[in-house]
């Protein structure tokens, strides 16, 4: 007999946002699975995702269409990096910091 695990029945009931990437030209970029915009200006968007935070770096970057609702999120301008924070990533330079400045 298989145990039950009330989280994972309560997980299982909330719908799965895809999150998908589309890039056209450099130019033009969708992004769905947004969750929330935290903060953008004309060189940076910083994003909360289904799949975690993305900063969107660029030049004169603008946001042509935001649908919180749908998860969408849409911006011109020239993109230069994409980025995925994870929370290992904060330590992982934490400690090499903490190294340099012993």
């Amino acid at each position: 007999m298989e145990g039950y695990d009330k989280n994972q029945s309560m997980r299982s009931h909330q719908p799965q946002t895809d999150h998908h990437v589309k890039v056209w030209n450099r130019r033009n970029i969708e992004i769905s699975g947004v969750k929330e915009v935290d903060s953008f200006d004309s060189e940076e968007f910083l994003l909360q995702t289904s799949m975690g935070y993305l900063v969107v770096r660029g030049q004169n970057l603008q946001m042509k269409n935001l649908d919180l609702d749908s998860g969408v999120v849409a911006i011109k301008g020239k993109m230069y990096e994409m980025t995925y924070l994870d929370e290992h990533q904060g330590e992982k330079a934490k400690g090499l910091f903490s190294k340099l400045f012993k």
